[in-house]
């Protein structure tokens, strides 16, 4: 749990370096070849935790200290009052009237639990290179005016006198 724990920090903390750099940077500076070497070093750091070491410390804790096992049949609920024995929820599977049974282990869960930590950390790289290509644009203001309809004026609208 302790490593765990410390890899999701460690990300956390070179993301906001990330950001932090982002936001102080002008977009469109040059880099020199020492600065692009640094990045690219830190680039790589960053996604060898999000997409290697974070989902390899999940792994090993769920196998070695929560001892999720492909015989351990149920959803584990840990310390929650609930649930069957040793706090299992569905420890016997989920029943469809007499007409069939899904067992769910604790293996299984674990490797829902893993593939939705690449499934976030994706999303999440998405969103960071679509705002690092936005940064310092300014939305664009429409050169001519609309009507209330959205379509473009052309002309002021001539006021007749009666």
């Amino acid at each position: 749990m302790v490593s765990f724990t410390a890899s999701l920090l460690i990300t956390a903390v070179l993301v906001g370096v990330a950001v932090r750099v982002g936001t102080r940077r002008p977009p469109g500076t040059p880099l020199t070849w020492g600065e692009a070497f640094v990045a690219s070093t830190f680039l790589f750091a960053l996604m060898l935790l999000i997409y290697g070491v974070i989902p390899d410390q999940w792994l090993r804790w769920a196998d070695g200290g929560l001892k999720w096992r492909s015989d351990k049949i149920g959803i584990p609920m840990g310390p929650l009052p609930f649930g069957g024995k040793d706090h299992l929820l569905f420890d016997k599977g989920i029943e469809f009237g007499g007409r069939g049974r899904i067992i769910i282990t604790a293996q299984v869960l674990r490797d829902i639990v893993a593939a939705g930590i690449y499934v976030v950390f994706l999303v999440g790289q998405i969103i960071a290179w679509l705002w690092w290509q936005g940064r310092g644009k300014k939305p664009v203001q429409p050169a001519i005016e609309t009507s209330a309809y959205g379509r473009p004026l052309l002309r002021k609208a001539e006021t007749a006198e009666v």
